[in-house]
């Protein structure tokens, strides 16, 4: 099928779930709002509503620095011969901010040709309070963004680079971020917010970033937390503030390093900071600044040692990100679970991939058996255990199609220290699939789950991760993208955080699958896996995701649709009500490794057509999957 026939069929099969759900009128009204926001409202899209701004600046009018009962942010930057355009531009958003929580403290290493800088910056302090200035020799950009901390009065410091352009409400936004989270107990030492980049000007934005949650797997592929980054002075200066030795990703080791001693950072769901591209800005790509790669990877290297884990630090699959290849200790034993009914040509072609590419020996293939009626099956079983040293085949007892009761029984005869679930329609890439999955379980500080990149066989993206919230329920992020790309913000081509993948291929530790008592056998067919990694996920646990393992899956061919059945159709519908009956609607739709500026009604990490959050400036923060508002 044509991969836009198919997104046209799913969106029209959300609209018709939404209708049902909520009622035609608001289906209709979200599809007037599609219209209306990509046709007429590009122009400035990630900026409060003008009346939002002034609201903010008469909350905040006849008081100051000390009495606006917002923590003070003394904003770092150092200036090297700083374009006057540029450097005006970036005063301006610091002057015109509608809270007056923040300071600019600046260090200005320009050269003598460029003493104009200087110039500019006490034309601008002679005007406004809480410009802090000062000429320093030229260090290098850690060295020089520590002498502006050296100026700081404020309990909180902020990064910020000198041609680029702070949010209007960027302290406002923070400072009220910082008093949510204080009073409802969660640490507030580290902070970051949603970004754009822009050529000329912030009311034309060229495109987002907007981030997930605190997602430590993808942080040591990338430095996804980028602008604006908001923590406590006390914090910076406990960690000895930036290391000159890691200039070109200074932030990124700061961040590695802050996170070290809070345990985490808090996301603030707002554009705040405008990050100009243009020739030799790192936004515009890593090629302008190619030392970059390698204090990235001096950055990881020694957050691994001082963390107690091992492993190699690689590129990445493309520029500015990396890979750490984990050790893996000890030789755990891998139990892989295939449920087969039939389809004998499938599960052929599965167990030889296993058996001809897997460079992991320590495994074995439980394949169990569901109500095949084919008596060629059990021939090909016997023929199978002969041809494949160790393969069990176990019946199950039950009738029908049960996912999960199947999973279950299969795991009674599994004795490894892992679990595989496995579909009998996949076939294994690249021959050190089943390490890699354990590279991002089998080390101190592991996840509990992991799951791996799967294809169509047309070399489309099944399935990178799952979702929730996609489609009201769950989807597989990416699906149908090509091979080849990077996907949003790297997300296709890191190791990343998700809240749940799918269970044609899901690597889960067994002391971890038998605390949860496995599936929900309630959970018969669809949801299964979703349900299962929401359960692990709110345990405490971690599950990763990726790009490293590869599989082709050729979905479902082992049962057919569900939708033109309508026995099959009711309990699809159960099932879905199972899942918010369980988990809250409100938690489904709100993804902590997604982003609520991210569209639910398509798989493609698009922004979304509803942006009504920017523009009320709703302040928000987000901490260890919780939401503070």
């Amino acid at each position: 099928m044509n991969v836009r026939l198919k997104r046209a069929r799913e969106l029209a099969g959300y609209a018709v779930q939404l209708t049902k759900d909520e009622g035609l009128g608001t289906m209709l009204a979200r599809g007037a709002g599609f219209v209306r926001r990509r046709c007429f409202g590009k122009k400035a899209r990630y900026l409060p509503a003008k009346k939002v701004l002034e609201a903010q600046r008469a909350e905040m009018a006849g008081k100051n620095f000390e009495n606006c009962q917002l923590s003070t942010i003394s904003v770092l930057t150092p200036l090297y011969n700083t374009p006057e355009v540029f450097l005006r531009q970036f005063l301006d958003s610091f002057v015109n901010q509608t809270a007056p929580n923040g300071e600019l403290c600046l260090a200005d290493a320009s050269d003598a040709a460029h003493s104009s800088v200087g110039d500019i910056v006490r034309e601008y302090q002679a005007k406004y309070q809480h410009i802090v200035y000062k000429k320093i020799e030229n260090k290098g950009i850690a060295a020089n963004t520590n002498a502006a901390a050296e100026l700081a009065s404020g309990e909180y410091l902020a990064l910020a680079d000198h041609d680029d352009i702070l949010a209007p409400h960027a302290m406002y936004t923070m400072g009220q971020a910082i008093r949510q989270l204080r009073e409802a107990g969660e640490p507030d030492g580290f902070l970051y917010s949603d970004e754009a980049l822009f050529t000329k000007k912030i009311e034309k934005p060229l495109v987002a970033h907007f981030k997930p949650d605190y997602a430590p797997d993808y942080l040591l592929c990338c430095n996804y937390i980028c602008h604006l980054a908001v923590f406590r002075r006390e914090l910076f200066e406990q960690v000895g503030g930036e290391r000159p030795e890691c200039d070109g990703s200074q932030d990124h080791d700061l961040f590695l390093r802050l996170i070290e001693q809070v345990g985490g950072a808090a996301h603030v769901p707002q554009v705040l900071y405008y990050w100009r591209v243009h020739e030799g800005s790192t936004s515009g790509g890593t090629d302008a600044k190619p030392y970059v790669a390698k204090a990235a990877k001096k950055a990881l290297a020694d957050h691994l040692e001082r963390t107690g884990r091992t492993g190699t630090i690689e590129d990445g699959l493309y520029p500015s990100t990396y890979r750490v290849r984990w050790d893996i200790v000890g030789e755990p034993k891998v139990s892989i679970l295939i449920p087969n009914k039939d389809h004998t040509e499938d599960l052929e072609k599965c167990l030889q991939s296993i058996w001809k590419k897997t460079t992991w020996d320590r495994f074995e293939v439980i394949v169990i058996e569901n109500n095949s009626t084919d008596p060629a099956t059990f021939a090909y079983y016997e023929k199978a255990r002969q041809r494949y040293n160790g393969l069990k085949v176990v019946t199950y007892p039950g009738k029908g199609f049960n996912f999960s009761a199947i999973n279950n029984f299969g795991r009674k005869a599994a004795e490894g220290d892992y679990l595989l679930l496995l579909n009998n329609d996949v076939e294994v890439v690249n021959g050190d699939w089943l390490t890699e999955l354990l590279r991002q379980c089998a080390h101190p500080g592991g996840a509990a789950i992991c799951g791996a990149m799967l294809w169509y066989p047309d070399e489309t993206i099944q399935h990178a991760g799952i979702v929730t919230g996609l489609g009201g329920y769950a989807g597989h992020s990416h699906k149908y993208k090509k091979k080849g790309g990077s996907g949003y913000l790297f997300r296709t081509s890191t190791v990343q955080d998700f809240s749940g993948v799918t269970g044609a291929c899901l690597l889960v530790k067994t002391a971890v699958y038998d605390e949860m008592h496995g599936l929900d056998e309630q959970f018969a067919v669809a949801f299964n896996d979703v349900d299962f990694c929401l359960r692990v996920r709110d345990a405490g646990y971690r599950i990763a995701w990726t790009p490293y393992a590869e599989l082709i899956h050729y979905e479902s061919k082992s049962r057919g649709g569900d939708e033109k059945d309508p026995v099959k159709a009711a309990r699809f519908a159960a099932e879905q009500q199972r899942l918010y009956t369980i988990h809250g609607k409100e938690n489904i739709l709100d993804d902590p490794y997604y982003n609520p500026n991210l569209t639910r009604d398509r798989e493609d990490f698009s922004e979304s057509d509803d942006l009504r959050r920017l523009k009320e400036g709703r302040v928000t923060v987000r901490f260890r999957g919780g939401t503070l508002q």
